[in-house]
């Protein structure tokens, strides 16, 4: 609505405030020369006088970001995703895993050659290495162990014994376990991530419109408790007044019970005016997640734009199906599907492993001298040989003593497991796709209806301001024959409501238009041009 009109409407409105005075003054003969009067707004006076803590669309947009339980709700799904993508990919990440051990084992004997009655074993062991998994299902692994031996055996050449070995090792599965089969998880759960990242996005998108679609909501309400109780005051003083003209015997008893119909009629109104205005600020207070001070109610201090930059319906579209987070999270659970089904397609199948390794070994220690008496002849054996683990470790990466070997694993599964998680994550692969594509249907639906409906917003405020200007004419021209004695003060008080109607009409679509805005900024995840700091989202909340 233009100032002008806009202050014509509440011109009007006054003047009707002040109809029983002027009656009685043209009953008195009185000239009607009041009416060129300045009066206040009698409209944006009585929205100032209700209670209520000021509030700003910006403090309430930056509340509920903080505080809407949805919103945290969705923050911890996207950490909780973020936690299980950075799990799964750890399964490719290189691992070191080493043992220390000391043991002792003494163990009788009853062999000759055992070289003790009973035999005392003492043994250090160490074994250390590392292992990873590669994408493509491909096992590597490099193995050390070594082992110190002590013993009590007059038989042994070396005490302590050092024997060393050490591996390189692979395994490529062939079939079951085969690239995406391994990767699957990782695949799906990094989707997952990014579609709870989605999420989130649209959900700070939903509470921002949420917000700004509820203040406005206030905004309205406000405005049309304010009409409300101007046309309550504007019944009890012509109820006022038809008791005067039934005491003075210039009205009928049927007036004045006409008159407690229309004051008892609009005091319920203002009831229930006021039970909607509570709710939009409870509505609102819920969001923000702290109720107001003092009053219990907030009041909203901006008002919603007139204006809104006209956009393409057709570029809106595309630009919500390149933006929008919720079509962008169905994406990814697609995406996700996808993943487990292929590796599904690929553990379905009979497990053949290629392996290979090769190796090396070493032997060291600290020699002794045996004296043997076999057969009556005794002999004397003796070692020289002195050395220590780092010996052995030269002679396995030397390869002096190589080993290596290779072959085939395979596993031919009898049962049907398998094949059945594959062909249930197929069925979820289908049902994910279907969930895209009515996701991408209801998306252009809606955008198309928000932008015909902000459209048409400009027609709209329109025809109401005009049924605003229509009614503002027929209060000047009820005014005008109720000073030449052609109107009644009930008249004046039925037009004084059907401004009021229109006032609210025109508050509607006031709102209406803006809720579209916020709507499409949502749908657009804050691509559609703002209009302004009166009704705009900040760049950060749009983000």
């Amino acid at each position: 609505m233009t100032p002008i009109a806009g202050s014509r409407a509440t011109l009007c409105l006054a003047l009707l405030a002040l109809a029983p005075t002027l009656a009685a003054g043209a009953a008195q003969g009185d000239d009607l020369s009041i009416l060129a009067a300045n009066p206040d707004s009698a409209l944006a006076v009585m929205v100032q006088r209700q209670a209520g803590e000021p509030l700003a669309l910006e403090d309430a947009l930056r509340a509920a970001l903080a505080a809407d339980p949805s919103l945290l709700a969705a923050a911890a799904g996207r950490d909780a995703a973020r936690g299980a993508a950075r799990s799964q990919a750890g399964d490719f990440w290189p691992e070191l895993f080493g043992e220390v051990s000391r043991g002792s084992d003494e163990q009788p004997t009853a062999s000759v050659f055992s070289g003790a009655d009973v035999l005392v074993n003492d043994q250090d062991a160490l074994s250390a290495g590392a292992r990873m998994k590669l994408p493509t299902g491909t096992e590597l692994s490099a193995t050390l162990n070594s082992t110190r031996l002590e013993t009590n055996s007059s038989f042994a050449t070396l005490s302590p014994q050092i024997d060393t070995y050490g591996e390189l090792a692979i395994t490529q599965p062939l079939l079951k376990g085969f690239g995406p089969a391994a990767s699957s998880g990782r695949d799906a759960a990094d989707a997952q991530r990014r579609q709870a990242e989605s999420l989130y996005a649209d959900a700070r998108l939903a509470t921002a419109a949420g917000v700004e679609a509820g203040y406005w909501a206030l905004y309205a309400a406000e405005r049309d408790h304010a009409v409300q109780l101007l046309i309550r005051d504007q019944a009890q003083a012509f109820l006022d007044e038809a008791e005067l003209r039934a005491k003075a015997g210039l009205a009928g008893p049927g007036a004045v019970a006409s008159a407690r119909v229309f004051l008892a009629q609009q005091a319920q109104v203002v009831f229930d005016s006021e039970e909607l205005l509570d709710q939009s600020s409870d509505r609102l207070a819920t969001l923000m997640g702290r109720r107001p001070e003092g009053s219990g109610r907030y009041h909203a201090l901006g008002a919603p734009p007139g204006a809104f930059p006209a956009a393409d319906e057709d570029s809106l579209v595309a630009l919500a199906s390149a933006q929008s987070p919720s079509l962008a999270a169905a994406r990814e659970a697609l995406d996700a599907a996808h993943a487990r089904a292929r590796g599904a397609a690929w553990n379905a199948l009979p497990s053949l492993d290629l392996y290979g390794a090769v190796g090396g070994r070493g032997l060291g220690g600290t020699g002794r001298t045996i004296i043997t008496n076999f057969g009556g002849q005794p002999d004397t054996l003796i070692s020289t040989l002195d050395t220590g683990f780092g010996d052995t470790f030269s002679q396995v990466t030397g390869r002096d003593y190589p080993s290596w070997r290779m072959g085939l694993r395979f596993n031919v599964p009898l049962g049907a497991s398998d094949r059945g998680e594959r062909d249930r994550l197929r069925a979820e692969e289908a049902r994910a796709s279907a969930q895209l594509a009515a996701a991408r249907r209801a998306l252009d639906e809606t955008v198309r209806a928000q932008y015909r409906e902000l459209a048409r917003g400009q027609e709209r405020l329109a025809l109401a301001e005009d049924g605003v200007d229509a009614s503002l004419e027929q209060v000047r021209i009820g005014l005008l024959e109720f000073k030449h004695g052609r109107s009644t003060t009930f008249e004046l008080v039925r037009l004084g409501a059907d401004l009021a109607d229109a006032q609210r009409r025109y508050s509607a679509a006031l709102v209406r238009t803006a809720r579209a805005a916020a709507t499409l900024r949502r749908l657009t995840a804050g691509a559609y041009p703002d209009p302004g700091p009166a009704g705009a989202l900040s760049e950060e909340t749009a983000q």
